[in-house]
């Protein structure tokens, strides 16, 4: 399922901007076009898991969090958070995907 790959690396990539100073400088550093990229990958991969009758409530929590990434500590928050509900939903897909 290709909605499940865009899960695992839309996941891995918001967990990696949510690293405490890290992340942040790699956002500042770019002129918070991660943000925009991110954005851009949480839409698609809403449209792949609406069509494959996916859970998409991370690429949702994603577009939010893309949109507020930029206030410093509620973005850092919201990526991790948003980088864990990625990985455990693309997890959980494979996992179901595995067994059928």
């Amino acid at each position: 399922m290709i909605s499940s790959f865009l899960k695992w690396v839309s996941g891995i990539s918001e967990a990696f901007l949510g690293i405490p100073l890290y992340g942040g400088l790699f956002i500042l550093s770019l002129g918070w076009s991660p943000l925009i990229a991110m954005l851009v990958l949480h839409i698609v991969t809403l449209i792949f898991s609406t069509k494959e009758n996916s859970r998409y409530y991370g690429s949702i929590f994603g577009i939010v969090t893309s949109l507020l990434g930029w206030i410093p500590i509620l973005g850092m928050l919201l990526h991790i958070i948003c980088g864990f509900l990625l990985i455990w939903d693309a997890y959980n897909s494979s996992k179901k995907k595995a067994l059928v």
